[in-house]
């Protein structure tokens, strides 16, 4: 794809978002349904695949999925100013909206979501259910730096779910198929969730690239100065984000490739929920964003941590109470690959907002390198 045309006397920082994405970024569409593709047909075409794939396991998860999501989010994680944070917590409105949208709206969105699509298919209802109350603590990450997001906000949002993670997941696993469908007179489902289960998976999938990226610009700062760390050191493990992003869509697809092919009519039932929820989501934050006249980048990490879900929690719990081949697992598994794809268009809609709608100035503290 050729970058367009701008009129002489144009200044980098003048031109839109979008035309000033690396080529790469700009295709990312093209290599996350390659991914797919390739994905669908390895599981397909090489069933003996799936077993190999899940033969070795981080908890519930399988090892090449924990690994390409280690690698994913390391990046991204050791671009944050950790230095500047504690600017972040300072803004009560906007910890205040992502607790709400996060821990109040979503679930409800969902359970209601779950039940006017899946009413008389309870696995699968169970299972969409289990996927909305797992808030994102990785892909969050990925959208949001690709959409020019505010990398410091997004890594306190981060950090705050993971937090409400643990201390609210099995709470509102037990109020959402169990107490409530009671209330209203609904079929119940009886679970329940260790919170060790719950603490295991945010220290795996968090902790540790956290922690690394933490002491990568820690450790590098201070040997060579943050010049050369975010001009030189940073543009050169990008990429790896990039790879780890393909690998893990790759690997998930081929898990559960052959099921997807022979059964494209339960996947489709259970993706229309999930479809719907991540638009309501997202569009849902850009409303609250421009009510509360937040910035752009801002904005953003409201919004992708809004409609982003933390799958591989919901897979493992979906798995660890209903089995491993239940109908709850493969809800789980539907949910990130309607979630890739639709957040992946909805980066596109964010940068092409921020050049088209009028943001408030952004707050006169640093900007972080690229």
């Amino acid at each position: 794809m050729s970058l367009s045309h701008e009129p002489a006397g144009t200044t980098p920082e003048e031109r839109p978002v979008v035309s000033r994405l690396s080529r790469t970024d700009r295709l990312l569409p093209v290599w996350i349904g390659a991914a797919m593709v390739a994905g669908l047909l390895l599981g397909r075409w090489v069933p003996a695949l799936n077993d190999a794939l899940d033969a070795v396991k981080i908890g519930e998860t399988s090892l090449p999925i924990a690994l390409g999501l280690l690698l994913m989010m390391y990046p991204v994680l050791a671009k944050v100013r950790y230095d500047e944070t504690r600017h972040i917590t300072a803004d009560k409105r906007m910890m205040a909206a992502s607790l709400t949208l996060n821990w109040v709206v979503g679930p409800a969105v969902m359970f209601t979501l779950a039940w006017i699509f899946l009413a008389d298919q309870p696995e699968y209802r169970t299972g969409v259910i289990l996927v909305g109350l797992a808030r994102c603590i990785a892909m969050v990450l990925i959208w949001n730096d690709l959409a020019c997001g505010d990398r410091e906000m997004a890594a306190v949002l981060v950090a705050l779910n993971a937090v409400f993670q643990v201390l609210a997941y099995a709470a509102l696993a037990v109020f959402y198929l169990d107490i409530l469908p009671g209330w209203l007179g609904l079929d119940t489902e009886t679970v329940t969730v260790s919170m060790w289960d719950i603490g295991k998976t945010v220290l795996i999938f968090l902790g540790i690239p956290l922690a690394a990226g933490f002491l990568t610009r820690t450790l590098g700062e201070r040997a060579r100065g943050r010049e050369w760390y975010e001009e030189t050191f940073l543009p050169r493990i990008s990429p790896i984000a990039l790879y780890g992003l393909l690998f893990t869509v790759v690997v998930l697809f081929a898990l559960q490739g052959e099921t997807i092919t022979s059964e494209p009519l339960t996947v489709a039932s259970i993706a229309l929920p999930l479809f719907a929820y991540f638009l309501i989501m997202w569009f849902g934050g850009l409303a609250i964003a421009r009510w509360l006249r937040l910035t752009y980048p801002r904005t953003s990490a409201l919004t992708f941590s809004a409609a982003s879900n933390d799958f591989e929690l919901a897979i493992a719990v979906a798995i660890g109470v209903f089995g491993v081949t239940s109908g709850q697992a493969l809800a789980g598994v539907v949910g990130p690959l309607i979630e890739v794809p639709v957040l992946v268009g909805l980066v596109y809609v964010a940068l092409r907002l921020r050049d088209r709608l009028a943001w408030p100035p952004e707050q006169p503290r640093s900007r972080r390198g690229s």
